[in-house]
């Protein structure tokens, strides 16, 4: 098998196919140097002489020759090889990794250098467009805003790829505390075992634990649910480790949902003082948002996630598979988190989640890519990242007011987003969000607690600012923006109406 570099022009291939090789010991083949040894003569001469039908013809052949080679271990493709049906066939059995590149960065770098299809910004802008879903179709790891360093270190993680079920992807998550692969595919919680250093301290819950099989050498189980996420148990955790003698070198491995990622993770990042965290998320609500970010810990009596850290994950294990034993409202819990994350990507992922129906794979795969390009922007919650939020203020209030006790964390949000598009003025979006909601079981108004508990403790929101609770609104799919100043008088309607009494 071969390490194959694709992408659209401008993404840098050619030096990471270079760098790769350098790493591996091994030769780059670039498919553009090989065409024009082939040719005898610049492509762009060759392009423009003989148009492009011939020019891709030649491309084919001699990219079908390389993929052959005996000494193709790293390949560099051209922009446009993937446009041939031949080559997304040969390409299987090799591990091909797309290079991602913002249009304006592989305008300036491609336009001007002899590029026959970089010549009218307009065709350019369109010819990225157009190829994204070809490169997305083909690519088993998917590497965002390369940088030839950046590279480098995915490739311990791309040599893992190896030895996993066939059709398990990776997508590289460049935060800047700590990128890290996220592996994604059925059956690669069992396979997939990176780092590959360290032992390991399982951390996870009794309903995991009575139907999972759990690869570590020590366990700890937690009781379930959200009232359990708390500091006496992150305390219970962290002397099991120091009995245990986990030392620095080793890794914490949260198998579970939200709950168990959020401590897990917590202990993680003050046992002396950080250690490496694996993230296998079993539950919907886990594997579409809460284990990725790196945001870890606990609640307090007074308000929700109150105590905790910033710590990105070593690696995190996403297996689909695991969700078949997942009780059907705990699955109707997370597509609260999946409606969120489509309203907050539009595009694509709206389009096909607004269809309804149960949320498969490529839906995970979608709002995985949503949030991990969200924490990219904005890793700390200084701007962007605080979209993330929308339906969470109003949400953790309910959590809160009804003592972690009466909602799932999902349920809570399905009412705090059906509240914030009220706030947004949105009420067609609203309906339509409801019957989403509602078809998979999902509240969509609270009782257990009054309306004024819930306001107070959106005035104690651990978000607030300036002693100003800002909120998260909605203009459209797609147009989610933070820092909105709403009228009290404005949140108290909406929990009002959200109330069931």
């Amino acid at each position: 098998m071969a390490l194959v570099f694709i992408g659209f022009m401008g993404a840098g291939k050619s030096s990471a196919a270079r760098s790769v090789a350098a790493l591996l010991d091994a030769e780059p083949l670039d498919s553009d140097r090989e065409i024009e040894r082939a040719l005898g003569e610049s492509i762009e001469s060759f392009f423009d002489r003989e148009g492009e039908g011939a020019f891709r013809e030649r491309e084919e052949q001699i990219v079908l020759e390389m993929l052959g080679r005996e000494d193709a271990r790293v390949v560099a493709l051209g922009g446009g090889a993937v446009t041939s049906p031949l080559v997304r066939e040969t390409l299987a059995p090799h591990t091909v990794v797309h290079l991602e590149v913002d249009p304006d960065d592989a305008w300036r770098r491609a336009s001007g250098r002899g590029r026959p299809l970089a010549r009218d910004r307009a065709r350019f802008d369109q010819l990225h467009r157009d190829r994204e879903a070809l490169y997305e179709s083909v690519a088993d790891a998917v590497v965002p805003r390369h940088e030839r360093e950046e590279v480098r270190h995915v490739v311990p993680a791309l040599l893992a790829l190896e030895g996993a079920p066939a059709g398990t992807r990776l997508a590289w998550a460049p935060v800047e505390s700590g990128a890290h692969p996220v592996f994604f595919g059925e059956g690669a919680a069992g396979a997939i075992r990176h780092p590959s250093d360290g032992r390991r301290f399982v951390i996870t819950d009794a309903n995991v634990a009575a139907v999972h099989a759990l690869p570590g050498d020590w366990t700890h189980v937690l009781a379930p649910g959200e009232a359990e996420k708390t500091l006496t148990r992150a305390e219970e955790a962290l002397r099991e480790m120091a009995r245990a003698g986990v030392e620095r070198g080793d890794l914490v491995v949260a198998f579970g949902g939200g709950v168990v990622g959020d401590l897990a993770g917590f202990c993680a990042a003050v046992y002396q003082r950080g250690v490496r965290c694996v993230q296998v998320p079993t539950t919907l609500v886990a594997q579409v948002d809460s284990a990725y970010g790196g945001k870890t810990g606990v609640d307090l009596p007074e308000a929700k996630n109150y105590v905790g850290a910033y710590h990105q994950p070593s690696a995190v294990v996403v297996d689909p598979a695991l969700l078949a034993t997942l009780p059907a409202e705990e699955r109707a819990a997370g597509y609260a988190e999946v409606v969120k994350t489509a309203l907050i990507a539009g595009g694509p992922l709206w389009a096909k989640v607004r269809q309804g129906g149960e949320p498969d794979a490529s839906v995970i795969w979608g709002c995985m890519r949503t949030k991990l390009a969200v924490v990219a922007e904005d890793e700390r919650d200084a701007g962007r990242r605080q979209v993330l939020n929308l339906g969470h203020t109003i949400g953790h209030a309910i959590e809160a007011a009804t003592s972690y006790r009466r909602y799932r964390h999902g349920e809570a949000v399905a009412i705090g987003l059906l509240c914030a598009l009220r706030l947004s003025g949105r009420d067609a979006l609203r309906v339509e969000v409801a019957e989403l909601l509602s078809s998979h079981g999902l509240p969509t108004t609270f009782d257990g607690a009054p309306p004024e508990s819930v306001v107070d403790l959106i005035e104690r929101d651990k978000k607030k600012r300036g002693g100003t609770v800002r909120f998260v609104l909605v203009e459209a799919p797609g147009d989610v923006t933070p820092g909105h100043v709403v009228p009290g008088e404005a949140i108290r309607e909406a929990v009002v109406e959200a109330h069931a009494g």
